[in-house]
């Protein structure tokens, strides 16, 4: 385990899109809805993100699946899929210029996704699919691997050296929350520091984070309320990002809604959240031997 935060790894720079992160960088944002639903949301969230990068300042990336493979009921929603959700996906970054996120679920989906997509990301229960990992890495496209519920932080490194193995190392590491007992998650932070030390940018998923997975018996339910007080909680404790799903209209959203954020709680926290990284990152970098 970690001892002194002062010998943490700086993570490593990423470059995603138009973007560069990690390092010494500012916080940036993963967002968007949690599904593509129709072209209209998709747009609204997408513009309103861009909105936002621009009045706050902060680098954000947007993200929506294509398809939702892991939903809990055969009857849930899982969007429109590989073709026409990635064609959705190429007009909103041709329409915002912000670089694009999707998870795949499938080998034989890279090659399509690897088209459109500026980063490619692995889904949390799909973090130990040896095959999966290694065809999304072979694009030398940057990839996003979530944290198991059922991995410990440690357990990361291993999948970290997987992606690593035929050279990618544009990659990110994202904190989900653990299972809990049933239906439940729980947000252990000293998985930051640990991941951190693997030399990768660290996100938190502050969102899913919050969900109660399988809730609600046919669909996970989820607690928003504390999506802001650990999102803070994990900026201080050195995460480079933040993951928020977010929706116009969440109680009426067809994937994750209990869990994802309305818009007019999005501004107010990131502002708070990049006070937070900047205080924590200027005390870092003071504290690490040799910058004295």
């Amino acid at each position: 385990m970690v001892v002194n935060e002062a010998q943490i790894k700086v993570s490593s720079k990423v470059k995603i899109g138009n973007l560069e992160i990690g390092g010494n960088g500012p916080l940036f944002l993963i967002s968007g809805p949690c599904v593509i639903e129709n072209k209209e949301i998709t747009f609204k969230v997408a513009k309103f993100l861009k909105r936002i990068a621009q009045k706050v300042k902060i680098p954000i990336i947007f993200k929506s699946s294509y398809d939702k493979a892991n939903r809990t009921s055969i009857d849930s929603f899982r969007g429109p899929g590989l073709n026409e959700g990635l064609e959705i996906l190429r007009e909103v970054k041709g329409t915002t210029g912000l670089p694009i996120l999707s998870d795949i679920h499938r080998v034989s989906e890279i090659g399509k996704a690897a088209e459109i997509l500026d980063i490619i990301q692995i889904p949390a229960f799909l973090s130990r699919q040896t095959d999966l990992i290694l065809e999304a890495a072979r694009t030398n496209l940057p990839i996003n691997i979530k944290k198991g519920q059922f991995l410990s932080p440690w357990d990361m490194e291993q999948v970290v050296l997987k992606a690593a193995s035929d050279g990618n190392n544009s990659i990110l590491l994202t904190e989900r929350g653990t299972s809990f007992g049933y239906n439940s998650l729980i947000v252990d932070m000293r998985s930051i520091s640990v991941m951190k030390n693997f030399g990768y940018p660290v996100v938190f998923d502050a969102t899913h984070g919050v969900q109660l997975p399988g809730g609600r018996g046919k669909s996970s339910g989820g607690q928003r309320e504390f999506v802001a007080p650990l999102a803070r909680a994990a900026i201080a404790a050195g995460a480079d990002g933040i993951f928020l799903e977010i929706h116009p209209d969440p109680d009426s959203a067809l994937s994750d809604g209990p869990n994802s954020l309305p818009f007019e709680q999005v501004e107010s926290l990131l502002i708070i959240l990049k006070e937070i990284h900047r205080i924590v990152r200027e005390k870092l970098i003071k504290a690490r031997p040799g910058t004295m």
